[in-house]
């Protein structure tokens, strides 16, 4: 059974699984809406330190692959692979984001959530709506963060800048935009093999 968790509920990984190979599902959309899903991973002092670590679809894994970006899948919007054992002694925080490409607000969206899957069950949920936001043009869903081993937190926290206000807040830079690949549609069905 998935642990319910709501916003700024904490919890350590090792509670939910024994595993460290995980899935992570995010399932967010609107009417007319499109959404680009994104993973940070920042450095102890909470910054993008290191631009490898910011997997999205211009940039699908990590360099050692700790972080990869699956797709659209198993009724997800957009899901990661995260072996939390490999990823570098650097990277002390994972957070998953979601931005807005184009018109709207979040407080547009329809229910969503984020999950975690490890051996093929759902062990954490973090469920959310457009109703806990309202202008906000990216939103910070939850995090991996380590301290004194893997935790996760349901964040559920709004910015009003969308990408270039999450790239600054974690340090990063805003570089020209290229066309996005064609969005895919999710398959129904299981998390894959190794989750």
């Amino acid at each position: 059974m998935a642990r319910e968790f709501q916003r700024g509920h904490k919890a350590r990984i090792s509670d939910l699984t024994a595993g460290t190979d995980l899935y992570v599902g995010v399932q967010i959309s609107g009417p007319g809406l499109t959404f680009d899903i994104s993973c940070f991973g920042l450095d102890a002092d909470e910054r993008l330190s290191d631009d490898r670590y910011f997997v999205f679809f211009n940039q699908p894994k990590s360099p050692e692959e700790s972080i990869q970006l699956l797709g659209a899948q198993a009724g997800d919007t957009e899901s990661f692979r995260v072996t939390l054992d490999r990823i570098p002694s650097h990277i002390r925080k994972l957070s998953f984001t979601a931005t807005l490409d184009g018109a709207g607000q979040m407080s547009q969206i329809a229910p969503g959530y984020l999950r975690i899957v490890a051996g093929g069950e759902e062990v954490a949920r973090y469920s959310f709506s457009g109703a806990e936001f309202s202008t906000e043009r990216a939103v910070m869903l939850g995090d991996f963060y380590f301290k004194d081993g893997w935790r996760f937190a349901a964040v559920g926290q709004g910015f009003d800048g969308g990408l270039e206000a999450l790239l600054k807040n974690f340090g990063g830079e805003v570089l020209e935009e290229e066309a996005p690949a064609a969005p895919q549609q999710p398959q129904p069905g299981a998390a894959p093999g190794f989750a």
